[in-house]
């Protein structure tokens, strides 16, 4: 197995420093505290030079690289990807406007990593949000990894484009950076997001998920998506794509639900093996405003062993679960409306949990689920492995 990564870093005037780290032998928290003490300096650039030297880099490697603000990891099909990133599912009580406003304000601070779905149904104020910011001159296009997903009710391989399309038409874009198959369950086609019978219960399709995930291949090789991955796939359905005979490209990524009280450990370590990236939402816990959310557990961000850490760094919450997840070497989602707590949560590059830190998060590990499995009647159920 190869165990080398690469990540990417950028000081805040976009010159972009690279460093190739060996995930089991290197320090991944001295890397970050290294790299954002030359983010800091009035001579970042000649520093970042000695730095690129000194791991045998040339700097012209680094001169076309695309300016972000922020550490991004190479994907298995070598694209990158930035390690934090804006999520923008929202209850429905939530104006749409309000997540327009929250993507302005995101890439204002400096988020290049944008997430929604089909399902969220918010991608024209995302796009308008987008197209605002590149108007003002404050990123271009090549600047932004968006991400949408594939819902159920689109998993017939004759249906998956026209998923992706509705979404690029919606955004105004001719490509996202990523597109998900979004849950592995497929649903009967149609308007309605959960179809459902007369007596309640919920409509599903037969369809094999490596049909799906060719027809996902398809839209990668037409260039309407970058990458192509999955979300809320546990082991078993990872195999039977990884084990598809034909198969063009494997998942780049799979997005679960993850925070300190449900570290997905063992899902983790499997990811880690195929070289394919685990990315966290629900990272903070979530909003129990949402309904369909298990409201009976604990909050995450009132935990007093997370509160009693970031209060000896002088950060928030938050803060602290966002870098837990970094150090691990996951990408991570955050959302908020809420343009303080926008910012304050991209603050997690400059400083450092240390291992005795990461080992008390770790311990937090609960197997809570804020996300209850909705499907109890699909064949496949239970979807979730425990750690």
């Amino acid at each position: 197995m190869d165990s080398t990564r690469r990540f990417h870093f950028c000081s805040s005037d976009g010159f972009k420093l690279t460093s190739v780290m060996t995930q089991w032998s290197f320090s991944l928290t001295a890397a970050f505290g290294f790299l954002v003490s030359l983010t800091k300096s009035s001579c970042t650039q000649d520093r970042a030079l000695q730095f690129l030297i000194s791991f045998n880099k040339k700097p012209e490697e680094c001169k076309e690289m695309n300016p972000m603000k922020v550490c991004s990891v190479r994907l298995n099909d070598g694209h990158l990807m930035p390690m934090l990133g804006l999520g923008t599912s929202a209850p429905s009580k939530v104006p749409k406007s309000k997540v327009e406003e929250a993507v302005k304000t995101a890439i204002d601070v400096g988020y290049r990593h944008i997430d929604s779905a089909y399902l969220y149904q918010n991608e024209e104020e995302i796009g308008r949000a987008i197209w605002k910011k590149i108007a003002d001159g404050t990123v271009k296009r090549e600047d932004i990894f968006y991400t949408t997903k594939v819902w159920g009710t689109f998993f017939r391989p004759e249906l998956v484009r026209t998923s992706l399309d509705t979404s690029l038409r919606k955004l105004g874009l001719s490509y996202v950076n990523l597109y998900l198959i979004h849950f592995p369950v497929a649903l009967k086609p149609g308007e309605e997001f959960i179809p459902k019978d007369k007596d309640g219960e919920v409509i599903f399709d037969t369809v094999d998920l490596c049909a799906t995930w060719e027809a996902m291949e398809k839209c990668k090789d037409l260039g309407l998506t970058k990458s192509i991955g999955v979300s809320n796939f546990n082991r078993r359905h990872l195999e039977r794509i990884l084990n598809k005979p034909g198969l063009k490209y494997k998942p780049v990524c799979n997005q679960v639900e993850c925070h300190p009280y449900l570290n997905q450990r063992k899902l983790l370590e499997f990811c880690k093996s195929k070289d394919i990236i685990l990315t966290a939402y629900a990272a903070l816990g979530t909003d129990f405003r949402k309904e369909w959310v298990n409201k009976n557990c604990p909050v995450l961000l009132k935990d007093p062993v997370l509160n009693a850490i970031a209060a000896k760094h002088g950060r928030t919450p938050a803060q602290v679960a966002l870098r837990f997840q970094l150090q691990r070497g996951l990408v991570a989602l955050v959302k908020s409306f809420n343009e303080k707590r926008i910012w304050e949560n991209y603050q997690v590059f400059d400083f450092q949990l240390t291992p005795e830190d990461m080992e008390s998060l770790d311990g937090l590990n609960k197997n809570i689920r804020y996300f209850p499995d909705e499907f109890v009647n699909h064949p496949d159920y239970p979807f979730f492995d425990e750690n």
